[in-house]
């Protein structure tokens, strides 16, 4: 691929993600423009915003770990929260596509992407560090607790525009007590 044709690329998806959102219909806005000349498939564009999806949730739960890394399971699931706020359409996508995929080349892909997704929020969350299924379904139960919580909650230090403790001090904090 030539730099300009991942430029291109980059640009299409980045209106795709953007028209999901102002969607949030659940469905492949194949009809924007370049699509079908960037993307092969269903499955190709459905792979590129589930890449999107994970890079974004990578980051918010590296972020949410830093601010609360006495409570793990809890830090990841409002990382996933986030990224449900930040990514809304995105996640419409999948979730519907996981209900009903395309077809059963695209209900394996986007299985294997699920089970992969559930096993690393578990060993984020230090509820595994394997594998296995029992990670997958640790890493399912979190999701699940990430369902049931409220849009991305905005902490009330941040509203006031108090100091936010930094890592270290908050570590200090709990080696003293």
């Amino acid at each position: 691929m030539t730099w300009n044709a991942f430029h291109n690329r980059g640009e299409i998806l980045r209106t795709v993600i953007a028209t999901a959102d102002e969607r949030l219909d659940g469905k492949l806005p194949t009809d924007v423009a370049g699509v079908r000349e960037q993307f092969s498939n269903e499955l190709d564009l459905i792979a590129a915003l589930m890449l999107k999806w994970h890079a974004r949730l990578s980051g918010n739960v590296e972020r949410e770990l830093m601010k609360q890394p006495l409570d793990l399971e809890a830090a990841v699931a409002r990382a996933w929260r986030t990224t449900c706020d930040e990514l809304p359409g995105v996640r419409a996508i999948i979730d519907a596509y996981l209900a009903e995929p395309s077809g059963p080349e695209m209900a394996i892909a986007l299985h294997n992407a699920q089970e992969r997704e559930w096993v690393r929020l578990a060993a984020a969350a230090g509820l595994a560090n394997d594998e296995s299924e029992a990670a997958a379904r640790a890493g399912a139960r979190v999701e699940e607790t990430a369902r049931t919580l409220h849009p991305a909650p905005v902490e009330a230090a941040a509203e006031v525009g108090a100091h936010q403790p930094s890592f270290v001090e908050r570590l200090k904090a709990v080696l003293a007590a």
